[in-house]
């Protein structure tokens, strides 16, 4: 560009300055064209004048940042660099592509900024988005601006607000579809009316207060609120989600201990889509250990629920989930949950023999009462993290419950304690103890003195007296024994006719049914914070939930002036949440008239928010249609972009690139979100994101003192192979890159130190994109030379003239050339962007060795370039003639004619010993270079006149004379 071009003669070397001014002027220029602009079928960001929407089409999404006020460094660019080459090179090859960056921007990190600088969290959040968006302007990525949105607006989280309604206006009806599908809540409530379905209780519907219909439909919803063990944090004053809480039990921001607490949540019902979740997997484009990750974490097992009746409480009975019911004669104890709401049902006033005298002290405890061994143990069980109750660990601890259950297959009475091994997240948060066969269940039968039953014939010679073993004999494969009663017999089945009879047989006498159950649980999306997205929901006097009407969304955040959650001693289990909002009341009491018939009342607002997770669960949708204010995305568009097709059955973006830290949660949320509104007919994908890839990480340099704390890493000196820092030696590792190990390098110390091009050049240059690898800033210069070289090859560094020359390439240059098109464009398609960097430097060398340059060479060369290095390219391509940006002219593609060697190198061996090499056509017929290689005179002089028995010809590279 012109404006690029200065006058001082110098200056037309390829510099960190002129870099500068390039890198500027293009960056301007494809703001105010608006070159990366992709048009919409229909709706305000249609354009009637492109021919661009009639193209393929490719939506290529980035996991979007959370904005920190600290800003990139050169780790975070990895990914976003990733997928603007790849979007360009969709460009190139003819396709309308949407590519945008949103932000992330509700959560906790920076309501905890807020809270210690006074700072309100808009403030903060929105100037941390300011800085991002100027540094990846600054990168040179080719992202539709007009598409780009923040979760915190509010014209954004109206919708956020519209999609959770859908969800606690629907139900999963188990008998839609081909394996069930989200339902309107309307149809269930016309099935009570009609007496079609029963309810609890077998009251007709009509005769049911609000209050009681509220909680029967609440067991149907997909978001509904319950009782629920979250994650309390009294030092933070909040419900963590578990993915916040470290392994030792602790807040992963501010490490204070986290305890477990029973309060009412708005929970998720994302186990009603378990197997949809596993199933539809197969229909994506996704690395396998992802799907893996998911399907592990779902964890589907089949088994059966049997009822554990709990004498001298008529109508009440413990229910386990099970996947060995032939087990179900071994079964020598219970255990529930410490948070188990039987729990508090089945304790007694006393020990069953009047005092602990005549049970075992590990089971009392040494409490006098069962309440108080069952209170001690619940506080020291609540102060462990799922991780540290789960870890597998052979020492067990429990309390004896003072109850006991009827083995329904035996009819004996076995205790039921309760330990901190049995999570209320799985199954039903109780368990049928069968010791002779679980390792868990057989260490705490150790550790109590209980009864250990074999039922399983072991498979060697330990015997059947399951007193004796060491440890459990856990087998699939294997006979049952020592399970019959007067009614059915399980004894010389194998497991899986085993488990058939006896589930059978509980189902023929209503005490149990196989069923599956998932390690999956519903989703808690309560948060007891200011900066999230206030919930549309509002309680009426009786506190039943309501929800708002479309024409009220959406529910503002509202501006207060604490907005930091009231904190609590940190160890002080005994304390529960008190939300920011909630001491608004001038927000918190409405008078209002949601159109229900009943006029204008008075009701409370929610005063939890949603978690950030809410925002990121269907970004991809807005980014589709950020406009629309009458939908949450047009189905026209959607399906456009969005929509199944051959290649991509099940939907979804084109490309997802992001950490595969996000490998479940996030991943699964979104799914869910979207299947549900895919059930609801207001999405035709039934998946959000077709392929993924994780992008590997870019490490740092940490160097540690003496203390092992990190030191700043820009201020260590190398000498002789040892480190130091201000005279003292440290060690040294390879490790992430970040603020707390001092080793932050910021992108812009690169690019200005080079340029833009050299950052995006290095980065893909550095390795495999799926692959982590270590950042060296002494190894960015290799990357400039090669841009030198490349502007060398079109740009005479005296004078600014073109050196290129209008010679035709000869047949070498046109081989080279050819080769590096080919090789290009396949591994820019297969994102292997590392080896397309090495093809390039291989093409540009062999430029530079030939010493000129045909135009029509340095062209196709620039293309080539464009996607990785795109302010020099388009400079190039400006220079050499070109009124128009290059983003949208077409990737050059290979002439198979050159893509074919001249000759092949042919051995021929005489008695297994190389004695030629023939340069020969690589089509040569099999007859003809026999000829070649039996005339050859170093071969007619080891063959010496003696008889050739045999000739082995294995054309073009091979023949072997035998003689």
């Amino acid at each position: 560009m012109s404006e690029t071009t200065p006058e001082a003669p110098e200056a037309y070397r390829y510099t960190p300055a002129l870099a500068a001014r390039i890198e500027s002027a293009w960056q301007d220029h494809w703001e105010r064209e608006r070159v990366f602009d992709a048009p919409n079928p229909v709706g305000t960001l249609a354009d009637a004048g492109s021919d661009l929407a009639s193209r393929p089409h490719a939506f290529i999404m980035d996991m979007f940042p959370y904005p920190s006020g600290n800003g990139l460094h050169v780790g975070h660019p990895l990914g976003f660099i990733a997928t603007d080459v790849y979007a360009r090179h969709l460009r190139m090859t003819g396709h309308n592509v949407l590519h945008t960056m949103g932000f992330d921007a509700f959560g906790l990190p920076a309501e905890q900024h807020a809270v210690a600088t006074g700072t309100h969290p808009r403030e903060s959040t929105e100037a941390a988005m300011a800085m991002y968006r100027k540094q990846l302007r600054h990168l040179g990525l080719g992202h539709d601006s007009r598409r780009s949105i923040a979760t915190i607006d509010p014209t954004y989280y109206k919708w956020t607000q519209w999609i959770f309604l859908q969800i606690f206006n629907s139900w999963y009806d188990p008998e839609a579809g081909t394996n069930g599908a989200a339902r309107p809540i309307s149809e269930l409530v016309a099935r009570f009316e009609r007496g079609e379905q029963a309810t609890p209780d077998g009251r007709p519907w009509a005769e049911l207060s609000p209050a009681e219909r509220g909680e029967v439909l609440s067991d149907y919803r997909l978001a509904y609120i319950k009782m629920a063990p979250v994650n309390w944090c009294p030092g933070l004053g909040t419900v963590l989600a578990n993915e916040e809480v470290t392994a030792e039990g602790r807040s992963e921001r501010g490490n204070f201990p986290v305890f477990k607490s029973n309060l009412r949540q708005w929970m998720m019902r994302i186990t009603a889509y378990g197997d949809r979740l596993i199933e539809d997997l197969d229909l994506l484009d996704w690395p396998d250990a992802i799907k893996l990750q998911q399907r592990n974490w779902i964890g589907r097992s089949e088994g059966a629920k049997v009822d554990f009746a709990l004498p001298g409480h008529p109508g009440e009975a413990i229910t386990v989930f099970t996947t060995r019911p032939d087990t179900l004669f071994g079964a020598t104890y219970m255990v529930l949950a410490p948070e188990h709401a039987l729990v508090d049902t089945v304790v007694p006033d006393a020990w069953p023999s009047g005092s602990s005298a005549g049970l075992p002290e590990e089971w009392t405890g040494g409490h006098a009462t069962p309440a108080e061994a069952v209170a001690a143990y619940r506080k020291l069980a609540a102060s462990k993290s799922d991780v540290e109750r789960q870890a597998d660990a052979k020492a067990k601890t429990g309390v004896f419950t003072g109850a006991y259950a009827t083995n329904p297959v035996s009819g004996e009475q076995v205790p039921v304690f309760i330990a901190d091994y049995v999570l209320m997240g799985y199954g039903t948060g109780a368990i049928m103890a069968v010791p002779a066969h679980d390792v868990r269940d057989f260490a705490f039968a150790r550790a109590f003195r209980l009864p250990i039953r074999c039922v399983v014939q072991p498979g060697d010679d330990r015997g059947t007296d399951a007193s004796t073993w060491d440890d459990a004999f856990v087998s699939y494969d294997a006979a049952i024994v020592n399970s019959a009663n007067a009614e059915i017999s399980l004894d010389g089945l194998g497991v899986v006719d085993a488990k058939k009879a006896i589930t059978d047989w509980l189902a023929g006498r209503g005490i149990g049914e196989g069923t599956v159950n998932f390690k999956l649980r519903d989703w808690l999306f309560s948060r007891q914070r200011y900066w999230g997205e206030p919930f549309p929901i509002v309680y009426d006097e009786d506190g039943v939930a309501h929800p708002l009407p479309e024409s009220m969304l959406p529910v503002e955040l509202p501006e207060i002036d604490d907005y930091s959650p009231r904190t609590f001693d940190p160890d002080d289990a005994d304390t529960s949440p008190e939300t920011p909002l909630s001491r608004n009341e001038d927000w918190v009491g409405v008078e209002l008239d949601l159109g229900d018939g009943r006029g204008v009342r008075s009701y409370r607002r929610e005063t939890n928010t949603m978690p950030n997770w809410a925002g990121s669960c269907w970004y991809e949708l807005r980014y589709v249609d950020p406009d629309n204010s009458a939908q949450v995305v047009d189905p026209v568009n959607e399906s456009y972009w969005m929509g199944p097709t051959a290649v991509k059955p099940a939907g979804g973006a084109d490309l997802y690139v992001g950490g595969a830290e996000h490998a479940v949660l996030h991943l699964l949320y979104s799914r869910f979100w979207h299947k549900v509104l895919f059930d609801l007919g207001h999405v035709s994908s039934k998946e959000p994101f077709h392929k993924l890839f994780n992008q590997g990480m870019i490490q740092g340099e940490v160097f540690r003192d003496s203390r092992g704390f990190p030191v700043p890493a820009a201020e260590v000196e190398e000498r002789d192979g040892v480190w130091y820092f201000e005279g003292g030696p440290v060690s040294r590792e390879i490790g992430k890159i970040g603020k707390s190990l001092k080793n932050v390098v910021a992108p812009e110390e690169v690019t200005n130190a080079y340029s833009v091009d050299t950052l995006r050049l290095y980065e893909m240059a550095m390795g495999p994109l799926d692959v982590s690898r270590p950042w060296d800033t002494r190894a960015v210069v290799g990357s400039f030379r090669f841009l030198q070289r490349l502007w060398r090859t079109v740009v005479d560094e005296e004078t600014g003239a073109l050196v290129v020359t209008e010679e035709e390439p000869d047949e070498a240059t046109l081989r080279a050339l050819n080769k590096a098109i080919d090789g290009i464009r396949g591994d820019l398609a297969g994102l292997k962007f590392n080896t397309a960097v090495a093809k390039a430097t291989e093409l540009n060398n062999f430029l530079v060795k030939r010493g000129s340059t045909p135009r029509v060479v340095a062209e196709q060369a620039v293309l080539l370039v464009a996607p990785l290095a795109p302010h020099i390219a388009e400079e190039l391509w400006h220079r050499l003639g070109h009124p128009t940006s290059l983003v949208h002219e077409t990737l050059p593609e290979a002439d198979p004619a050159y893509l074919v060697d001249d000759t092949v190198t042919c051995v021929v061996q005489v008695k297994g010993k190389v004695k030629a090499r023939l340069e020969v056509p690589p089509a040569i017929a099999d007859a003809e270079l026999e000829a070649l290689a039996l005339g050859d005179p170093a071969v007619v002089a080891a063959i010496a006149g003696a008889e050739v028995r045999k000739v082995i010809v294995r054309a073009p590279k091979l023949v072997n004379i035998v003689v």
